[in-house]
């Protein structure tokens, strides 16, 4: 009996180094394993988009056209290259205009990608129908995605999220008039029940004929990742998101072996020569040996179901949460994660709805229930990423109105941004231009995409944020010379002393001692006298919007501290005039510490 050939997408080099590393890898270390991978006879991978683009500008200081074309070269011409979009935002948190949309497909068609999965978190049509049709136009393969998830326990009757939404998508999709060359149905937190993946698989087959390509992509977050498998490939899926050890299971797909000896004794062929495969992942395993893995990376979760939170965004933020000094709170996060996604209309856990409600039940948990609503949730549920599955709570909607001093909106995304001269093409060369950068194609989409962060990559100013396991950790413990174990606060930390740096639990910082000369606006570390302007919580200081001298008003914001992704405007609690600066900019602060004084 010929059994059925069902074709592997290797995710490992994508979703892989979202899931476990927050998607900081640098490409000389990996590129040895997707040789390997190509060796071993691996003929489809995911190679970028998501995260993955904005991550490398952050924190690998590489451009991420130049690793599309090093992962083209090292596979040869022959091989399906598929990056991941988020419908209208593309590869970023934020939505774009029409022009940097089509910009997109234009860029990644150029750098060596084959395939682009084109998905909209809250699965409103009007959000995939243009940047589907710039996909085709461009000359790429369009795979439509519909996004799925399961409701966190005590949900239960909303019409999201059942396979009947998920064939009214489906259907809205065919209706819309953009060609589609296969689907996917993805969900990044790994929580839908094997049967309703089995139900929506065999109602979207049974739609679009015995043919067509359908692809599962699942997550082993919850548990429940070679189960629903399983139950894809009973609904009639013919390919499967799969990847290698040391990123494969846990937050992450599950491995390429593990399927491969679940299907034994089935009608299903993964069509993969097994000891090629296990050869390829110690040759991974070898690359990746230095990077630091987090431990919540490889474990299965059961909480998630709670919760729901995808695998890269998980890794993403208990890693910023570590080095925030906060990785305490993550059990009340995944506790309020449950309320976010109830008031918030019931989008998909996945980027970048999952960051949104990471950043507001966050919010709640540190400043109090509702207290602050974030920028990206308050938009999401005032209409301005598009139409929520089912209505926002009508309290919430009202209280991210009056925080954000936003009206609630019907208005399409590409209505929205195509309206505002901030997101054109024109805007962006001007910005490449006042910073005497050179005007290309390329750079346009960075700045686009990364907003002032692209503009720092671009400029030389990016900083090294990748997580490596350091010796100095090491030597510290054994007490060398200038590595010592200091316990501040009934916590011990690990440090070394290396001239100007020092490395902290395996993360280094750069620092300066010394006099400070007559032009720098600081102080001492504490200004005594004076209303203080402290961080709210742990961050970094991404911009200080005053200079010593300047007179604030009662609520002006003064400086923006980055934690979770999110950007926490600070603003004065009082009238005055600044009379000290004590945090510069990209400094580490924590929740309390000063950064500027007021007389």
């Amino acid at each position: 009996m010929t059994k059925k050939l069902i074709k592997v997408m290797d995710t490992s080099f994508r979703d892989g180094f979202q899931s476990v590393f927050g998607a900081r890898v640098l490409t000389k270390d990996f590129m040895p394993a997707v040789a390997a991978a190509k060796e071993a006879g691996i003929r489809y991978f995911e190679f970028g988009g998501g995260a993955r683009f904005q991550s490398l500008y952050f924190y690998c200081q590489e451009d991420a056209f130049d690793m599309m074309d090093t992962f083209r070269k090292t596979v040869g011409p022959d091989v399906e290259l598929q990056t991941l979009a988020r419908g209208v935002n593309v590869v970023g948190l934020d939505s774009q205009s029409s022009e940097i949309i089509n910009l997109h497909a234009k860029m990644f068609k150029k750098h060596g990608t084959t395939t682009i999965r084109n998905f909209d978190a809250l699965n409103d049509i009007n959000n995939l129908k243009y940047s589907g049709q710039c996909i085709v136009n461009n000359g790429l393969k369009h795979q439509a995605t519909i996004t799925m998830m399961e409701l966190p326990p005590g949900c239960e009757g909303t019409e999201a999220h059942t396979p009947d939404f998920y064939e009214k998508v489906l259907r809205q999709i065919m209706d819309s008039g953009v060609h589609f060359d296969s689907l996917c149905f993805k969900d990044a937190s790994g929580t839908s029940c094997p049967s309703k993946v089995e139900e929506t698989i065999r109602r979207a087959r049974a739609l679009l004929g015995n043919d067509f390509h359908i692809t599962f992509h699942g997550h082993e977050t919850a548990g429940n990742g070679v189960a629903a498998y399983l139950a894809a490939l009973r609904g009639g899926a013919n390919g499967l998101d799969l990847a290698m050890q040391p990123v494969s299971g846990g937050t992450c797909q599950p491995d390429i072996i593990t399927m491969w000896h679940a299907l034994k004794g089935t009608d299903y062929d993964l069509g993969i020569d097994l000891k090629k495969i296990y050869e390829a992942e110690k040759v991974f395993q070898e690359c990746m040996k230095d990077y630091m893995m987090p431990p919540e990376s490889r474990a299965v979760n059961p909480a998630i179901i709670f919760s729901p939170m995808p695998g890269g965004a998980l890794t993403a933020n208990t890693q910023m949460m570590r080095d925030n000094g906060t990785l305490d709170k993550f059990p009340q996060l995944i506790a309020e994660m449950e309320n976010v996604v109830k008031k918030g209309g019931y989008g998909t856990s996945v980027t970048p709805v999952s960051q949104f409600y990471v950043q507001q039940a966050m919010s709640n948990v540190m400043f109090g229930t509702w207290k602050k609503i974030t920028e990206g949730y308050g938009k999401m549920v005032l209409g301005y990423f598009g139409k929520t599955p089912v209505a926002p709570d009508p309290e919430i909607v009202k209280i991210a109105s009056e925080q954000l001093k936003l009206e609630p909106t019907t208005k399409t995304v590409l209505e929205i941004n195509d309206a505002n001269p901030k997101k054109s093409i024109k805007a962006h060369t001007e910005t490449l231009q006042a910073n005497n950068l050179p005007v290309t194609d390329e750079n346009i989409f960075i700045v686009a995409a990364c907003g002032d962060k692209g503009v720092a990559y671009l400029k030389g100013e990016a900083k090294l944020g990748i997580r490596k396991n350091e010796p100095a950790k090491a030597a510290a413990s054994k007490g060398s010379s200038n590595g010592m174990n200091v316990t501040l606060n009934g916590k011990t930390y690990a440090v070394k002393l290396d001239g100007n740096k020092a490395t902290v639990n395996g993360k280094t910082y750069d620092f300066t001692t010394g006099e400070l000369n007559a032009n720098t606006s600081a102080a001492p570390a504490s200004s005594g006298a004076g209303t203080k302007v402290v961080a709210p919580l742990n961050g970094v200081i991404n911009r200080i919007l005053v200079n010593v001298g300047d007179q604030v008003a009662v609520d002006q914001v003064v400086f923006v501290v980055e934690a979770m992704k999110m950007e926490i405007e600070v603003k004065s609690p009082a009238a005055g005039t600044v009379s000290a600066i004590i945090a510069s900019k990209g400094a580490n602060v924590v929740n309390g510490q000063e950064v500027l004084t007021l007389n």
